[in-house]
């Protein structure tokens, strides 16, 4: 897999489980899932992506 698709990957993990947190056992875990989507916003404006950085370090292949 190449850096996109780790990074669509891990970000939709990431949503899942915090809603499902959220809803099974406190509301408090929305802010988990509102922290996510706040990083995808400012990675669109300023394309730097911190789970990109963490990726690279790990040898994830940036493009095809």
């Amino acid at each position: 897999m190449k850096m996109e698709q780790w990074t669509r990957a891990i970000i939709g993990t990431f949503v899942l489980i915090s809603v499902g947190l959220g809803y099974f056992y406190h509301r408090y875990w929305y802010f988990f899932t509102a922290f996510i989507g706040i990083n995808l916003l400012q990675s669109a404006f300023t394309k730097w992506c911190l789970l990109e950085d963490i990726l690279e370090k790990f040898g994830v292949d940036k493009k095809c």
